[in-house]
């Protein structure tokens, strides 16, 4: 058997899911195909499971593929690396190399020298891990996602690793949008929403002209941070506006006081058909992480959000599509709006702004 154990979970669409949200569903399988063929590269073993919404949660699913491999004997068992289909699309040989060392058990930490180290991309926000044999995860809780599998091991005293400092390796597609901006990278999904014609390529290319312009101002809210407001700063004419908000939404913990948002605040005086007159007061462009926006209004919990259906198409700029009546309101306001107005989630306000708004096409 193998050191090395590749898993890829792969999210399944229910049978009553829109045409968005099965076209993504197959994009997402493209890259999982293309990171199975990369890793198994590598000489890892590869296996896509595919994943359902009434499934276990993440954290048992994690502890019985643990026990199934054998994770915690670390003579005999085998090393995992876990990650989404949808996760890093613009890795690199190198970078999967990085991730197969570390469940091998070969990379040793930075601080510590321990070879047993759980490597992930972000500690704060994991989508991919590489967990040595060894390593013992069967105290691990029912976390509902892997986001907080990095905090957990931490806190239990696991020496964690992550690789922050490799912008690609934070890009994820959560969104159709998502796989639109990858394919400035050269990472070529096919999907059926980049094509002539689409509202969304007209308002990508003005707000790349926005951001050239020396006179103008780029609007940046939600889920940034201070390092992505450099690198656009760095790399644009454009003046930046950012408004940070609500970081770590996804792993907050339960007594954190619920998500708060500044311009939730003004739509929910004006309403959410009042966002294009907002922007148009403050910046000339701007990206937006709606999630924030309806976590705000809708609260924390994504099951009382509108569908992937309807967050698909606002993220397109297809409120036609969208049934939701708070969120059709807000996609057509931005949509119709003056200034180009780009809605999506956490990667466009994050790594996706490199790929929107760099200069020349990404280097290796």
């Amino acid at each position: 058997m193998s050191r090395v154990v590749a898993i890829i979970l792969h999210a399944v669409p229910e049978s009553s899911a829109g045409p968005l949200e099965r076209a993504f569903a197959e994009d997402r399988r493209r890259n999982a195909n293309r990171q199975a063929r990369g890793f198994v590269a590598l000489g890892a073993t590869v296996e896509i499971i595919e994943t359902r919404r009434d499934d276990p949660p993440f954290g048992e699913r994690l502890r019985g593929l643990a026990q199934d491999h054998g994770l915690a004997r670390r003579r005999e068992g085998a090393g995992l690396v876990v990650l989404g289909s949808g996760s890093i699309p613009l890795a690199q040989r190198r970078d999967r190399a990085m991730f197969v060392a570390a469940a091998f058990g070969s990379l040793a930490s930075r601080t510590t020298g321990d070879p047993l180290t759980l490597l992930s991309n972000n500690r704060f926000s994991a989508d991919i891990m590489a967990i040595p044999a060894g390593i013992d995860i069967r105290g691990l809780p029912d976390l509902a996602a892997d986001n907080g599998v990095p905090r957990w091991a931490a806190e239990h005293g696991i020496d964690v690793r992550d690789l922050r400092d490799r912008w690609r390796l934070q890009f994820d597609l959560d969104s159709p949008l998502d796989v639109v901006l990858a394919a400035s990278a050269a990472v070529r999904l096919a999907t059926a929403d980049d094509r002539p014609g689409s509202p969304l390529g007209s308002v990508l290319e003005q707000a790349r002209a926005v951001a050239a312009d020396p006179a103008a101002e780029f609007l940046i809210a939600g889920r940034t941070s201070s390092s992505t407001l450099r690198w656009v700063e760095r790399n644009t004419a454009s003046r930046t506006r950012g408004l940070i908000e609500e970081r770590g939404m996804k792993t907050a913990l339960g007594a954190q006081r619920p998500p708060q948002s500044a311009l939730g605040l003004l739509l929910d005086v004006d309403g959410p058909d009042a966002l294009g007159a907002i922007v148009e007061k403050l910046a000339d462009a701007a990206v937006m992480d709606t999630r924030v926006l309806m976590a705000h209004h809708f609260g924390r919990a994504e099951a009382a959000w509108p569908g992937a259906e309807d967050r698909f198409a606002s993220d397109l700029l297809l409120p036609d599509q969208i049934r939701d009546p708070w969120l059709r309101a807000l996609t057509t306001s931005a949509a119709s709006s003056r200034v180009p107005i780009l809605l999506g989630g956490h990667t466009l306000v994050g790594p996706g702004l490199r790929l929107l708004l760099r200069p020349e096409r990404p280097k290796p």
